[in-house]
């Protein structure tokens, strides 16, 4: 079963985009080894995704959720998250 990364993020966020890249690029190094879902909290399209932050008890964005835990606050390298990614295969 591929292991899950969800990244919480807003549209506002500078910091943002460098963890939803970081976990494209950890996407594209390991494949179908893992599921990347980009989580936007602040979308009024999907009033679910703030619930689903608010669940994870996520205080501030970027925040990265692997396999239902959170396991980053702020934007990691995409080496520190490959490395994480790596250690649960």
């Amino acid at each position: 079963m591929a292991i899950k990364v969800e990244v919480f993020s807003t549209s506002t966020c500078p910091h943002c985009p460098a963890a939803i890249d970081a976990a494209e690029k950890a996407k594209d190094k390991l494949g179908d080894a893992i599921e990347v879902e980009s989580v936007k909290i602040d979308d009024p399209n999907n009033p679910e995704n703030r619930q689903r932050a608010i669940d994870y008890q996520i205080m501030a964005v970027p925040t990265i959720v692997i396999d239902g835990e959170v396991s980053f606050v702020g934007a990691p390298s995409d080496e520190e998250l490959i490395n994480q990614l790596e250690s649960l295969l």
